[in-house]
């Protein structure tokens, strides 16, 4: 009961701290990925506590860079999980994990909760929704669809910092092969999927 108690909590924390985050790292994000989790978590064996914890409070702290986001998200959990009565080798668990689930970053997390919160939150990157939060996330910066001139990056070295479409090919079409588990292997293969014929498509379109 005590466990669910402190699940709950979290929710209700995490809530109220993603309030003014964008579309793409707001609460449905959140819920999304701790779905995701729930998945993992079926047929691996990480504390499910822990990588539910953890998940719940990934995104609490969002900064431009994201390398901070995930250190600084880190840090505020600590103090999250001690007024909420977690064991001090629980928070450790779930502040490195924070820390290091960030695809920034280019780390593989140390331990098997922080690899499924890696994978479950590369899943939501992912897919058809993955595909919606590309374009959610560049009409809220004003990135423009693509170049014109070489949507696909033929003849130029990619920029997803100017051009949406330029974020399938510096990181979404990479994260299939550098999933943890085996599961999120499966889930994201099926999603890589998706991406490619959107690709395709458009290609057709345009």
């Amino acid at each position: 009961m005590e466990i669910m108690n402190q699940i709950e909590n979290l929710k209700n924390i995490a809530k109220t701290k993603l309030l003014n985050n964008d579309p793409a790292h707001d609460l449905e994000h959140i819920m999304r990925v701790y779905r995701n989790a729930e998945k993992i978590c079926k047929t691996e064996n990480g504390n499910k506590k822990l990588v539910l914890s953890a998940v719940l409070l990934h995104d609490i702290v969002k900064t431009k860079n994201r390398k901070d986001s995930a250190i600084k998200s880190a840090k505020l959990s600590e103090k999250i999980l001690k007024e909420n009565n977690f064991f001090d080798d629980e928070i450790r668990i779930i502040s490195d994990a924070i820390k290091e689930h960030s695809f920034s970053k280019g780390k593989i997390p140390s331990s098997i909760e922080g690899k499924i919160l890696q994978d479950a939150d590369r899943l939501d990157a992912i897919g058809a929704v993955g595909l919606a939060r590309v374009f959610s996330f560049s009409g809220s910066n004003n990135r423009p669809f693509y170049d014109p001139n070489d949507p696909f990056s033929k003849n130029r070295v990619v920029n997803d910092n100017r051009w949406a479409l330029d974020h399938f090919f510096e990181k979404l079409l990479t994260l299939e092969k550098k999933m943890n588990t085996k599961t999120g292997k499966i889930l994201a293969k099926n999603r890589t999927k998706i991406l490619k014929k959107f690709l395709k498509d458009l290609k057709n379109e345009i």
